[in-house]
This record gives structure tokens, sequence and C-alpha cells, in this order.
């Protein structure tokens, strides 16, 4: 089966493999005591460390390992703002920062802290000036992410530290390290091995010398104070070793992977109808593509193929087990439903993309079939006035996405244009997925009123105007 969710976890490499082996045999042992086992486990994990700080462009002794790239995350974020408390208790991050960034900050504020999300543009991407606009005199640390998870977005994470004055920068570089270079300008740095194809349960923080951090759990002697626990050294050894690795054969790897990431960006509009594919075109990373397909629940989709055989993943959270729409896609203002990321590991072939371009369509067609949409609808005549009766309303309370969209895509056509039409919704997805679709098909989104206005006993009605 081709395996297109690099993102969520890349293959183990086989470098990695090799090292954790023989690392099982030579460093088990407690590298902080005296004895002869306990001083090759030692070298071992010092060897390491050195290898992961020269790859980030760091001190050894800045370097720390923790059980997860989300516990470097949480720790790097608490321990940054703890440590420059006098400052004030302010945290800035953008609106599209992975989710242990935002429990973090929502933990930061429950116990008496402020918070500011920093919009993106409809690429993911956000504006230096304006993030920088976002700190005040009590801000103590901001956080931007290198890459972005859900749509491979690159931030412009050098261009906006030179803009933050003496304000330390965190930056989440789990999606970008082994594959690029590390952006200059952070003071504390995330990373995680199993993304870059080290084994899972190795997460990496870097503090700059002179940043002040003060960790948020009781004091320990392991990892300079900062991670307490017993360091799983043949795990460290074998992420230290795939990270020189992969490092070694970025470029010429992440140029063939950018190439057929080129591949499906161009074809998928063309094989599948009403496809958005959304993040930046050019300043994103080398391996991720993401795309929204109209009217297909997400979950199906993956399921139907996994069934042809291909596994991906979903940007989207918009599911039967959360009901909450991606906040990455939201905050971008682009379709949260039917989303599919595909993410290739290194040596996937252009074979497997192109059968993977061969089976999208029909899985697709498949989905939608049961609708009976008509993906074509005309995007001509004149829009009337705003303030003009409803010519249908659409009753989708207690219906979750992508049912708001398909019934309005399916009876909007029977309607005139310039017609509006009113879909009566309590799913919060409904909020972004009805906009994006109107951009999306060509007709015009004129707002949202208390769906009580339209004889809903709650939720919200979305007025839209068909082209």
């Amino acid at each position: 089966m081709p395996y297109f969710d690099a993102a969520s976890t890349a293959p183990l490499h086989p470098v990695a493999r090799q090292a954790l082996l023989a690392a099982l045999d030579e460093g088990w042992a407690d590298p902080a005591r005296l004895h002869r086992s306990a001083r090759q486990a030692r070298m071992l994990l010092d060897a390491a460390r050195e290898t992961v700080a020269e790859a980030l462009g760091a001190r050894a002794d800045e370097v720390s390992f923790t059980a997860s790239g989300t516990q470097a995350l949480q720790l790097g974020v608490l321990g940054a703002l703890r440590g420059h408390r006098r400052r004030g208790a302010h945290l800035v991050h953008s609106a599209v920062e992975h989710s242990a960034v935002l429990h973090t900050a929502e933990r930061w504020e429950a116990d008496g802290g402020s918070t500011t999300a920093v919009p993106v543009d409809r690429h993911g991407r956000v504006d230096p000036a304006e993030f920088a606009a976002a700190v005040r005199s009590d801000t103590a640390l901001a956080v931007l992410q290198s890459a972005n998870h859900e749509v491979g977005t690159l931030q412009p994470v050098t261009e906006t530290a030179a803009l933050l004055g003496d304000v330390p920068l965190l930056v989440d570089a789990a999606q970008s390290a082994g594959r690029l270079p590390v952006p200059a300008g952070w003071s504390v740095l995330a990373a995680s091995a199993h993304k870059w194809g080290g084994p899972a349960g190795v997460g990496v923080l870097a503090v700059r010398k002179g940043v002040r951090f003060s960790s948020a759990l009781p004091a320990d002697d392991r990892e300079g104070g900062r991670v307490p626990g017993f360091p799983n050294v043949p795990a460290i050894v074998a992420a230290a070793a795939s990270l020189r690795a992969v490092r070694a054969e970025a470029e010429a790897e992440d140029a063939r992977l950018r190439e057929l990431v080129d591949l499906i960006r161009h074809r998928v509009p063309q094989l599948v109808p009403a496809v958005e594919v959304v993040g930046h075109p050019e300043q994103r990373l080398p391996h991720l593509v993401t795309f929204s397909c109209l009217y297909v629940d997400g979950e199906v989709l993956l399921t139907e193929l996994d069934r042809a055989g291909f596994a991906v993943s979903s940007g989207s959270s918009c599911t039967s087990s959360t009901l909450t729409p991606s906040h990455v896609l939201a905050a971008m203002g682009v379709l949260t439903e039917g989303n599919l990321r595909v993410s290739l590991p290194a040596g996937t072939t252009r074979a497997e993309v192109e059968s993977f371009l061969d089976v999208l369509p029909r899985v697709v067609a498949e989905v939608r079939a049961p609708l009976g949409l008509d993906l074509d609808l005309p995007a001509t005549g004149s829009e009337r006035g705003a303030d003009q009766a409803p010519d249908l309303v659409l009753d989708t309370l207690g219906r979750r996405c992508p049912i708001p969209v398909i019934e309005l895509a399916k009876h909007i056509g029977e309607i005139a244009p310039g017609g509006l039409a009113v879909v009566l919704s309590d799913d919060e997805a409904a909020r972004h997925d009805i906009p994006a679709w109107c951009g999306m098909c060509g007709h015009t989104y004129a707002g949202e009123a208390p769906a009580e206005r339209y004889g809903g006993a709650r939720g919200t009605a979305y007025l839209v105007r068909r082209a």
C-alpha cells in the first residue's frame, strides 16, 4: 500500500533502524551513573546531542530530549513564559499553530495569563508586521511554526523574528526539521524525531543560551533540568543518526518530491471537479499538498481511499468524532470539508503518484454519486437587492458538515439568478464552509443572521445569492 501520510509520521529510516538495534546493546544503562556501562551510554547520549545540535544550528548544551514533539512544545511554551514572567503574562501566536500550542495557551489563560492569536492570509501565512504589531509591553513570548502541519505553508520566521525586538520567539520546527534548514531568529525550538524518520518517543527542545527558562515541572537533574525522567538513549541515538542521514539526502530528495507534489497540485483540479488546492503555491514544504473536495465527508473519503490501497490523511478534523472544523482551515477561510492531506515519504515513486491520481477521481465520484449533484451550475445572471425575501430556505439544523453545503448545492439551481437562498445550520463548520463554497462556485455570500428570522429554532441563517 502506498503510504502518503509522512506528515503524521515518516517511515523509520534504515539508518535509524540500524542505530537503534546497535544502541539497544550498548546504550541501555543509566547515563547518569559512573560505572562502565553507564559511561558507554553517556558517550552515546552526548554524541547524539552533538549531532542533533549541529543539524539544528544550536549548541549541544542548548539541546534537551523529550518524550515527544508535543511535550517539547508544551514544556517550551510554559518554560519560556515562566522564565519571562517579570516582563508580563502575554503570549502571542499565529492562529494556525499546532493544537499542542493552542491547548497550552488555553491552560495559560486559565491560570491568569493572556493570549493573542494573529490571523493568517488565505494561504495560511502570517504577515510579519501584523504579527509584530500584536506584541505588547507585557508580552513574554511569541510562538510561530516554521511550516504548517496541515497545508505545508512556510512561515516568514526570520523576517518576523527581526521585528520582535527582545521578545523571545519559540519556533515549532516539527514539520521542517531534517527537510529544510532551520530558520534563523529562534530563542526556543521544538522538533519531533518521528517526523524526519527517527523513532517515535523522541522530541527535541532547544533553548538558546541567555534565554530565561523556568521549567513548569518539578525540579529534576536530567536534561539540564528542563525535562524530568530517564532518557531513552537507544531511541535518541537512532533519532540523531537518522537526522544526519536525512539532512545529507535532503537537497536531492526534496527536489524530487517537489516535482511529484507539483504534479498532484496541477492534476487534481483537472481530474476532480469542485476541488480547491490550499496552502501557499511556492512557500511550502516540498513533500506535502492539501486539497478540499466539495460535497464529500473527509472521513468517508479517507476510508474509501484506504480500501483502494492508499494511506492518506485529512487536515480537517470535521469528523464524526470531533464535530468541529479544522482550526487551520477555518483561520485560512478555506473549505473545511472533504479535506485531504497527501504527504510523501522519501522514496515515493512517480508510478505511485500516478496510480493515486488514477484512483482519486473514481473514489470521489463514487462518494458523491448518491447526492445527484450538478457540479457545473451556470455562473450567469444579475444580483438582486440584499433586503429581498428569501426564495429558498433550507433547514439543516441538527445535521453536520458537509450536509449544509450539500443541501445548498442540490437546491441552489431551483431559484433564479440573483435569488436569495438561506441555509439554517447549527454546525460551526457551516460558518466557514458556506462562504468558501460561494467563492469556489461563483455565488455571492451575503452574510449571516439569527436563524429565528427565518423560522429556525436555533443556530444561524447563512445567506447566499445565486450567480
